[in-house]
């Protein structure tokens, strides 16, 4: 797997899922208006601490953002915090539902 490749990707369809433009993304990191801009088209990388305060601004681990079987990991953030609100008894049946949806 390229993950400098997957990385780019990845960055930008956390940005666009969030819903915000790579300006005030990059407003919002403290950087300059055109840093997740720089990044997205690949003209630089951010360094480990850059790609940490990435993560926290989305809410997500280092872990989640390369977890490539998870095509959504905000939305599987947001899921689990829901999920686990549940009583025994519909957390049953909504994990029967995902099942379902998932085909198994």
């Amino acid at each position: 797997m390229d993950y400098i490749e997957f990385f780019y990707k990845r960055l930008t369809e956390l940005r666009l899922q969030k819903g915000v433009s790579a300006r005030d993304m990059s407003l919002s990191l403290g950087q300059s208006e055109s840093y997740i801009n720089k990044i997205e088209n690949r003209r630089t990388l951010p360094s480990l601490t850059g790609f940490i305060y990435i993560c926290e601004y989305f809410g997500i681990t280092p872990q989640d953002f390369f977890n490539y079987n998870s095509a959504s990991p905000l939305k599987t953030k947001e899921f689990i915090k829901e999920f686990e609100k549940l009583s025994p008894e519909y957390a049953e049946h909504i994990l029967q539902i995902v099942k379902d949806l998932n085909g198994r």
